[in-house]
């Protein structure tokens, strides 16, 4: 394939790769063989003694210049069918993990490096129970899938038989990748909201509400958890957007559930969420920082209190100061915990992992003279696969502790 650029790999940076991870970072890179490539191009990646790792898509102005995406040199990657046999591995995948089922038909179908597409993300939202069908709402993360974006739509026509395309690729991706949203290909029919199911629960989430693609589909068991543990319990739920594990836990048995989050129109939607489903939750706007202090100045107390912030670390330059912030809020939420509550922490930062999260857990209880036991830990649930080989893919950390 001698149209395509060479990229090389210095020696002692090969081993990832070659063990299943896939990006190519730009400290990994000796030498680009052949022409420049342009954002998107594709580009063949090789060893120091020209043996092939991979093949991808080149970003140009990242940090991260190879995403592969195929390992052999057969697939034609302008054309559909090595992403189409991609899309029937995933929707496999869901189905041997029970999803859809006659609960829920709501779930990430495409998780992009855990499904061998690096910059694609699929949520489906209702359908049939193969897994087809239903509205899509799509985040297409890199140069070289946006310009083959007539090859993605024809796979997930093909594969998916979505009724509708929602395209919710993130600003702050496209400008990294160098293109641009406006008149985007992706999006299909009007989309005002993504009705679903969940767990026996029922979902009609308006798009105006802007998070991610949509709902957060990672927290399904933590959700599960917090059922099972709210029974004869005050519930807290902080930073709740719409509410789902306020929810969770009115349907366990809670004898009362306070959502608080800073948008109107989350919990305006929660209450709705929460009287159509027949469950008893209260919702407030509020800075949880403010209003957490004016709880405990009342002398209010609560027997779990869910604490599952915004994303505090983008990068690993931010790990410290997330580490304090969140030290800081467990020390607000110690004011309002029982004796013997639960807390469950959680972080959706890479950079702040576990060990960071049950850290600041001790740091934080032990200022307020308080003393933390873990009682459990989870991650993303299994529609967010992740490579064995590709740590950076987990990113989701929760820790459920009991607070003496």
């Amino acid at each position: 394939m001698p149209s395509v650029p060479v990229v090389h790999l210095r020696p002692g940076h090969v081993q990832p790769v070659w063990a299943g991870h896939p990006w190519v970072y730009a400290q990994a890179i000796a030498r680009v063989e052949g022409t420049t490539p342009a954002p998107g191009d594709e580009v063949r990646v090789v060893d120091p003694h020209g043996h092939l790792l991979g093949r991808g898509f080149w970003s140009a102005r990242s940090a991260i210049p190879v995403r592969l995406v195929v390992r052999d040199e057969e697939a034609d990657l302008d054309a559909p069918a090595w992403l189409e046999q991609r899309l029937r591995a995933a929707i496999a995948r869901r189905r041997a993990v029970g999803l859809p089922d006659g609960a829920t038909d709501g779930f990430r179908l495409v998780h992009a490096e855990g499904d061998g597409v690096s910059g694609l993300v699929v949520d489906r939202f209702g359908g049939e129970p193969d897994g087809t069908g239903g509205t899509i709402s799509v985040q297409v993360g890199t140069a070289g899938l946006r310009r083959r974006a007539k090859l993605v739509l024809e796979a997930l026509d093909a594969v998916v038989r979505p009724t509708a395309i929602l395209d919710r690729t993130a600003a702050t991706a496209a400008k990294a990748e160098g293109f641009d949203l406006a008149g985007s290909p992706f999006t299909r029919g009007t989309v005002d909201e993504l009705r679903f199911r969940e767990r026996g629960l029922s979902y009609v989430i308006p798009t105006d509400l802007g998070q991610k693609t949509g709902y957060y589909f990672d927290q399904r068991g933590l959700r599960d958890r917090v059922e099972l543990l709210a029974r004869g319990r005050r519930v807290l739920d902080a930073y709740c957007y719409v509410g789902s594990l306020g929810l969770a836990a009115a349907r366990g048995g809670a004898t009362s559930v306070l959502g608080l989050d800073d948008s109107l129109r989350a919990v305006e939607v929660g209450s709705h969420l929460a009287k159509a489903n027949g469950l008893a939750v209260q919702f407030e706007r509020g800075d949880v920082r403010k209003r957490i202090p004016e709880l405990a100045a009342k002398g209010e107390k609560y027997d779990l209190v869910v604490l599952d912030p915004p994303k505090l670390a983008p990068t690993r330059g931010d790990r410290d100061a997330a580490a304090k912030y969140t030290q800081r809020l467990i020390e607000s939420a110690c004011d309002v915990l029982a004796p013997n509550a639960l807390l469950v922490l959680c972080s959706c930062s890479q950079a702040l992992r576990m060990g960071d999260l049950v850290r600041s857990l001790a740091i934080g209880t032990r200022r307020r003279e308080r003393l933390a036991t873990v009682l459990g830990r989870l991650g993303q649930g299994p529609d967010h696969p992740v490579p064995a080989a590709f740590d950076e893919g987990v990113y989701l950390s929760t820790v459920i502790a009991e607070v003496a």
